[in-house]
């Protein structure tokens, strides 16, 4: 099993939970030229991580990654407790980061550069913070009292980790999210994610 990643994108959360697995496995880290490159392509047409190659299977999309990974190894106990409202706790929570959260950061990432307005694209940036502050205020209160943002440690906790790291390097407004500073702090103190981090080169 390999994984394709670059450090600190969502993929770096599929990194963390090969750690947590704790089998085996391969990684390479690509950089954006790289992505662009005819070689990867052929990998992923759309010249993006993670990718994960099993065997000859190539498989591409974050949530489809994280899910093959729970459901190849469910021995590790990353998609719930095993009964069927805990499995979908951890697709609700894992949805929310992956269609909610991940998006709003387009502007962040420089998607309304086409703008060529500065007071526009300044705009645009101030109202994705502002839509991130809100999906953090959710999952701050679904924290309250608990260690991990569905329940138990699940696949969908590595990916808000990697989105939460995204809004403190870009200017987000997270103030008063004492939950959600506390899931942050764990997980940097986690030895998997740790470990993921040297080997992707992240501090």
């Amino acid at each position: 099993m390999k994984l394709y990643t670059s450090p600190g994108a969502c993929s770096t959360a599929d990194h963390i939970v090969l750690e947590w697995i704790g089998k085996p496995f391969e990684f390479e880290t690509v950089s954006r030229e790289q992505r662009a490159a005819p070689e990867f392509r052929k990998l992923n047409p759309a010249g993006a991580v993670p990718v994960l190659e099993d065997q000859g299977y190539v498989l591409t999309q974050n949530m489809a990654i994280l899910h093959y990974l729970v459901d190849k190894h469910p021995e590790a106990k990353l998609d719930g407790d095993g009964t069927p409202k805990g499995r979908a706790e951890v697709n609700r929570w894992l949805a929310f980061v992956n269609a909610d959260v991940h998006p709003s950061f387009k502007p962040l990432f420089g998607a309304t550069a086409y703008l060529e307005d500065p007071a526009m694209i300044e705009k645009s940036k101030a109202q994705a913070r502002s839509t991130l502050r809100g999906y953090y205020e959710r999952a701050n209160n679904q924290l309250k009292g608990r260690d991990w943002i569905a329940g138990s440690r699940s696949i969908a906790d590595p990916y808000l980790f990697i989105t939460t790291r995204w809004a403190k390097a870009t200017g987000g407004d997270l103030g008063g999210f004492d939950h959600l500073e506390a899931h942050y702090a764990r997980m940097q103190a986690d030895p998997g994610v740790q470990k993921a981090f040297k080997a992707e080169g992240l501090s």
